[in-house]
């Protein structure tokens, strides 16, 4: 499946949410230091000295690394309780309203998720924890595509819609708005 809503790329949607991922990765990340570092090289990145106690920013990838080797701590909302918000909005909107989502809010749910099975799986985490975030994610990713298909089949254009939409959402729903206008014109013989 082409992406037609991103300018000059041809891309499959699981391309564009894994360069989503590695530009969402490379973004800055703030964190506060729980142990002291000195002299750490990771590629090109280099740490020169990093105090206990100390917050810092850092490219997502390096912050990632440091909470999992339990050296910092993330400063940011867990996305835990951005999930559930965001579910209990969507709940709450009728058919054909959407709620506002972070712009990164899909990198956010894969990455978690990957953390979170990861870490059920060698007994970090309770499954169970695992599971009902899981599921909340699936909850979430279903009404919101229900939402996009029945206002992508409707007359609604992406610009009355786009600030509320993710960039993967954009370019589902420019897909999805493009099937739809090919499909009603099949089935009724619509002359383009």
């Amino acid at each position: 499946m082409q992406n037609p809503n991103l300018p000059g790329e041809s891309s499959t949607i699981p391309e564009v949410l894994d360069r989503r991922e590695r530009e969402y990765l490379l973004g800055r990340s703030r964190v506060t230091m729980k142990s002291s570092l000195e002299n750490i090289e990771a590629g090109d990145f280099k740490i020169q000295s990093l105090r206990s106690g100390e917050s810092v920013e850092l490219p997502r990838w390096v912050a990632e690394e440091l909470v999992r080797l339990d050296v910092a701590e993330t400063t940011e909302e867990p996305f835990e309780t951005e999930l559930f918000k965001a579910l209990g909005r969507e709940k709450m909107l009728g058919p054909f309203q959407l709620s506002s989502l972070a712009p990164e809010f899909y990198m956010m749910m894969r990455r978690r998720l990957a953390y979170l099975g990861a870490a059920a799986r060698d007994g970090r985490v309770r499954k169970e924890d695992y599971e009902k975030i899981r599921a909340s994610s699936y909850d979430l990713v279903g009404v919101r595509l229900g939402k996009l298909l029945s206002i992508s089949s409707s007359s609604a254009s992406l610009s009355t819609i786009a600030e509320k939409l993710t960039p993967e959402e954009r370019a589902f729903f420019a897909l999805s708005q493009s099937f739809s206008k090919e499909w009603k014109g099949a089935l009724l013989r619509d002359e383009p």
